[in-house]
């Protein structure tokens, strides 16, 4: 018989994505599953939603804390998990009928020798409807190392916590950052320098919902300084274990700074943001040249620097195209 795999969903108001979300699990073609929902002390109807699937599969389990963040609500999932395999779904995204058995078999295709298997998002644009693959549609052995470089400049291999399938001993001592945003950045690394080989296929089997009133979309507020927070967290560990990773890291770091001045780009002026805005772009012209000379450094981010050398009204401009184009 197949291994039990532990599916974990953190909840919390998504009436409107839960039934997709959770049709797209239960019908999943690899059949051994322990479906966890962590209900993070949800205030529509999404508890409703899940006890109501718990009545009809008895793989469903609905756990229940008060709102405590995404972080603590995974967490809770770990703690919760039996499973000798581990895997997160976000519950306003869904998967592929073939989600859990295309990782379980890039596992099997090398006997079990990797912990991690790892594959790609599809991107799908609500206003419009528009999808996008993240992916090559290629399969690949790489070494945690590689994962983690990859990552660090956005190629093929991503941070998020989704649509990776673990063992439930690389999980072991893992845990999210409780009550930060982009989270994943400052944990996912983790993973991939606690795995000697990762199975990587980069097929677009997990389907990312990008809203409007998402935690990542929902315009500049502090917390999203978490972004800085939680890459720097992971440059600092990785630099410690791989130093040849430097550039790699540097870049991520930028990338951060760039992300978070976009974040304030349509924010009312204050003396407060136009410091902030001033300490990002400080930052981010001072490592100019070490990004720029770096053959890796992607496209987007010589151009990002092009537009910021043209000054500030320009970038703003610049990038208010740019999104529009994405959407």
């Amino acid at each position: 018989m197949n291994p039990l795999i532990s599916v974990i969903i953190p909840i919390y108001n998504v009436e409107k994505y839960l039934s997709k979300c959770l049709d797209s699990v239960i019908n999943q073609d690899y059949e051994n599953l322990e479906i966890i929902l962590v209900n993070d002390g949800t205030r529509d109807n999404s508890l409703a939603i899940a006890n109501t699937y718990q009545s009809k599969d008895t793989r469903i389990k609905v756990y229940s804390q008060r709102n405590q963040g995404l972080s603590a609500a995974r967490n809770i999932g770990l703690d919760k998990a039996n499973g000798d395999y581990i895997t997160f779904i976000d519950s306003d995204d869904y998967v592929s009928k073939d989600y859990i058995s295309y990782m379980y078999n890039l596992l099997k295709r090398n006997d079990f020798k990797s912990p991690l298997a790892i594959a790609s998002l599809m991107d799908v644009f609500s206003e419009s409807g528009k999808k996008v693959n993240t992916g090559n549609n290629q399969e690949y052995t790489w070494s945690g190392k590689k994962c983690i470089e990859k990552m660090c400049y956005h190629d093929l291999v991503d941070t998020c916590a989704y649509a990776k399938l673990g063992t439930k001993e690389l999980y072991k001592d893992f845990r999210f950052p409780v009550d930060k945003v982009f989270e994943d950045i400052g944990s996912t690394y983790q993973l991939f320098e606690n795995s000697k080989t990762v199975e990587c296929g980069f097929k677009p089997i997990y389907f990312y919902n990008i809203r409007e009133n998402s935690i990542t979309t929902d315009g500049f507020s502090d917390r999203k300084l978490d972004l800085l927070e939680m890459t720097d967290k992971m440059a600092t560990s990785v630099e410690k274990l791989y130093p040849d990773l430097h550039d790699a890291v540097l870049r991520r770091q930028v990338y951060a700074r760039f992300s978070t001045l976009n974040q304030t780009l349509y924010v009312k002026n204050s003396p407060k943001i136009k410091e902030l805005r001033g300490n990002l772009i400080n930052y981010i012209k001072k490592n100019k040249k070490a990004v720029l000379s770096n053959p890796n450094t992607p496209k987007r981010d010589h151009l990002a620097y092009k537009c910021l050398d043209l000054g500030f009204p320009i970038y703003k401009m610049s990038w208010g195209v740019y999104s529009r184009l994405n959407k």
